[in-house]
């Protein structure tokens, strides 16, 4: 399956120092997945005391990266 990565998801990857590689191993191999809102999922992956999140559509055979944030692993049950 092809990766596409919007400008916003990596504006946010670099904020949050999560590298292009961990985004694409989450989406690959995930902790969990949830549904989101308009058609979104949410593929998520255990870090050190956080959550990675990582927000994406799906169209045809590509997953779209909306966005991309670390929180703390408290507030998200995986």
């Amino acid at each position: 399956m092809k990766i596409e990565i919007l400008d916003h998801a990596r504006e946010r990857m670099n904020i949050y120092d999560v590298s292009e590689t961990l985004v694409k191993e989450t989406l690959e191999k995930p902790d969990s997945i949830v549904a989101s809102y308009n058609n979104r999922k949410i593929a998520q992956k255990k870090l050190n005391g956080y959550v990675l999140r990582v927000i994406f559509e799906e169209s045809n055979s590509t997953k779209i990266v909306v966005t991309v944030y670390k929180a703390k692993s408290g507030r998200y049950e995986i």
